[in-house]
């Protein structure tokens, strides 16, 4: 292997994660990494000191390219959007700051930034990065990164979950709604529920969800019994772990239906995301390695 490819290969785990975070998407992030690997080696490496600081830069720009097409293009996405669910290694589970960063309540909170906020946030708040190397990388001044990540951490902290339940917690949560769906149980769906639950579901314009995220307990359960609780179909909730935390793959008739991740605090489910869209379910079932280093 030669020092070029060495180099990249050593440091493509963590680009991956820098261009997910950014992107909400694995596709996305994989052709952001093969538009760094086209740069990397045509580039000038000789005047590079940090490679990693150099390949997060890349990374990062081209990151911010393609969020910026993406972004135009979600404004016609039919439905609700949500991040692409990514089987994760129990190690991500075990790094509570990565875990965090990469759950599905979090991604969403960063969709309402804007590109240019969520890349020094995603820098600066997740991978401790300088705001001298963040200012390199998105072609702002130190002083400006520093007056951009602090406007995106106050929005940020505005809008993420105020006591993100345990691991543990959150498994034993979800077991109950697992039960609760299989035996088509209304009442327990509503025992696990917050009152002011919130459901997003993204069937990505090919399956049936709601086009729009519905809100209570009462709206949410008699949705999911009327939608799944048909009695002649066999309906399962397999444990499992996408983006470093509890969730379900949920099969009717044995076969993949979604993926569902949630949000809980003070053990109830607060907020319910279902992946549906089937480009978006390609990724769990093989593990993908998400590293902040």
């Amino acid at each position: 292997m030669d020092s070029v490819t060495e180099a990249f290969l050593a440091h493509r785990n963590l680009l991956f994660t820098v261009a997910y975070e950014m992107l909400g998407s694995a596709a996305d992030a994989e052709d952001v990494l093969q538009e760094t690997w086209l740069r990397w080696v045509k580039g000038d490496r000789g005047q590079v000191r940090d490679q990693r600081a150099y390949l997060v830069r890349i990374t990062t720009r081209c990151s911010l390219d393609r969020l910026r097409t993406i972004r135009r293009l979600k404004e016609d996405y039919v439905g609700s959007w949500l991040p692409e669910p990514l089987l994760t290694a129990p190690d991500v589970a075990e790094d509570v700051e990565l875990a965090e960063s990469v759950s599905m309540a979090l991604m969403l909170v960063l969709e309402t930034l804007s590109p240019t906020e969520r890349a020094v946030f995603v820098l600066r708040e997740v991978f401790a990065i300088s705001h001298e190397e963040i200012a390199a990388a998105v072609g702002k001044t130190p002083v400006t990164v520093r007056q951009i990540a602090h406007r995106a951490r106050r929005h940020v902290e505005a809008r993420r979950p105020r006591e993100a339940a345990s691991p543990s917690q959150t498994r034993a949560v979800l077991e109950s709604l697992r039960r609760a769906l299989e035996t088509r149980d209304l009442q327990g769906l509503l025992d696990v529920l917050a009152p002011q639950v919130v459901l997003v579901s993204d069937g990505g314009g090919v399956k049936q969800t709601s086009p729009r995220p519905i809100v209570g307990a009462g709206k949410v359960a008699s949705m999911i019994v009327g939608r799944l609780g048909k009695a002649d179909v066999a309906l399962t909730g397999e444990p499992t772990v996408v983006n470093g935390n509890p969730a379900l793959v949920l099969r009717v008739d044995g076969e993949i239906d979604g993926v569902i991740a949630a949000r809980v605090e003070n053990a109830r489910i607060t907020g319910l995301y279902y992946v549906r869209a089937p480009a978006k379910l390609t990724r769990i079932d093989a593990e993908v390695p998400l590293t902040l280093r």
